[in-house]
């Protein structure tokens, strides 16, 4: 079985009820397969990461295989405002968060709520340079685990949006993202846009962020914030001491 998410956002959780960790969101438009369904709840892996959670089986529409395999073969269309309006059948309005999916719209098989958007749209891979004019659309986003929206976003859920929006695939969470790419041996060698990744005193990849120029950092630590970057980590101003410790700086374009 197959699904697509027709509300603006629903959580992805680790187990089959409401008490369970978010450990991602699915957005508007996203399309899945379904793995398993258990009560009220259904298993399922997000086409464009694979992720897997589950999520209410009240919170998505059904699609066909045919549809999923469309949908999976279509130009990705995304959504490029902080939030915008889909309108529906009788007047219907549902709020939709930067990065929703909008292919699904051109398809009437699969658009039954003859769902219609007017607002701005994004498709297709972008210059790396606009990475960070993307990256500041976040800024002062409020952190929230498992989140990817301008409303709540976590530090791999804002450099994977940031990366789609501009035509790029990245994985869901930092330890997947930071397997991705070209290692870099210095900073020196990084560019606006590459990716710095900081783990913890067990080895573990736990951070990421984005970098800017002349040793700047965006990333999510307590909100989408901009942060020094140097050989030892981040160092943020306001408390003077370093928060987060480098481990590799990846290319991945």
């Amino acid at each position: 079985m197959f699904g697509i998410c027709n509300l603006a956002i629903i959580p992805l959780r680790f187990e089959p009820n409401d008490k369970s960790e978010i450990v991602s969101q699915v957005l508007f438009g996203e399309h899945f397969k379904i793995l398993e369904q258990l009560n009220q709840w259904s298993r399922i892996k997000m086409e464009f990461d694979g992720y897997e959670g589950w999520v209410d089986s009240k919170q998505y529409q059904i699609i066909s295989e045919s549809s999923y395999a469309l949908l999976s073969d279509d130009a990705i269309i995304l959504n490029a405002d902080l939030i915008e309006y889909i309108t529906g059948e009788s007047n219907l309005l549902i709020p939709i968060p930067l990065g929703s999916s909008l292919s699904f719209i051109n398809h009437p098989e699969i658009n039954k709520s003859n769902f219609d958007f007017e607002g701005t749209k994004v498709q297709g891979i972008k210059d790396k340079k606009n990475l960070i004019n993307t990256a500041f659309l976040y800024l002062n986003a409020p952190y929230l685990w498992g989140g990817k929206t301008p409303f709540g976003i976590d530090c791999s859920g804002f450099t994977q949006m940031v990366y789609k929006l501009n035509g790029y695939k990245l994985l869901r969470d930092a330890s997947q993202q930071s397997a991705q790419g070209e290692a870099l041996s210095f900073i020196e060698e990084s560019e606006p846009g590459d990716l710095a990744f900081f783990d913890n005193e067990e080895g573990n990849i736990i951070h990421v962020g984005i970098i800017m120029e002349n040793n700047y950092i965006i990333h999510a630590s307590g909100k989408i914030r901009i942060d020094r970057l140097d050989h030892l980590g981040i160092y943020n101003p306001e408390i003077n001491k370093h928060t987060h410790k480098l481990r590799v700086i990846k290319k991945i374009i």
